[in-house]
């Protein structure tokens, strides 16, 4: 390997070159190397390693954040596993006197198969909300399509107006046994 690297031509005519240049020019031809050669660690070894050190507290934020999202979901998981077992007809019922309760006269509920499709007029968005979360665990339903239309809130000059939505939600239901 030694002996074809002695063959190799280029490094004699590179030899010679360098022989060829005066001191003055051959500081000067090694600064520059020197120079190009601190550019090529910087950016191939100094730069990227400083990048990362500078964004590693954000990403570990970050990171931290997911991390409890999904212990959080987790224990929820884990609840969810643990309580009993609701059949179609009970979370009908469930599902039914909840909502009548929460949210009175500003919904209807039809029931067709494992689907309840709940039809809103001016429904009250806080209870709204409530009721969603509160199903979802009695009744075990899950909210598959929702069409809703947002009345009131804050517009611009006008007074703050309770915030009311209109339209339709289709649930799953568990199946009935």
């Amino acid at each position: 390997m030694i002996e074809k690297f002695k063959e190799f031509k280029g490094l004699d005519i590179l030899r010679q070159r360098w022989n060829v240049l005066g001191a003055r020019e051959q500081i000067l031809v090694m600064g520059a190397a020197i120079v190009v050669a601190c550019a090529l660690v910087w950016w191939v070894a100094l730069a990227p390693a400083l990048k990362t050190l500078r964004t590693a507290p954000e990403a570990h934020a970050l990171l931290d954040a997911q991390l409890q999202r999904i212990r959080g979901l987790q224990q929820e998981a884990l609840e969810l596993q643990k309580a009993p077992r609701i059949q179609g007809d009970d979370a009908v019922r469930s599902l039914q006197s909840s909502l009548s309760k929460a949210l009175g006269d500003t919904a209807q509920v039809s029931i067709a198969a494992d689907r309840a499709t709940i039809t809103l007029k001016g429904a009250a968005a806080a209870p709204l909300a409530q009721w969603l979360a509160q199903v979802r665990h009695t009744a075990r339903a899950v909210p598959i399509q929702a069409k809703l239309t947002r009345h009131g809130g804050a517009r611009g000059d006008a007074p703050t107006l309770p915030v009311r939505w209109d339209g339709t939600l289709i649930m799953s239901l568990p199946p009935s046994l």
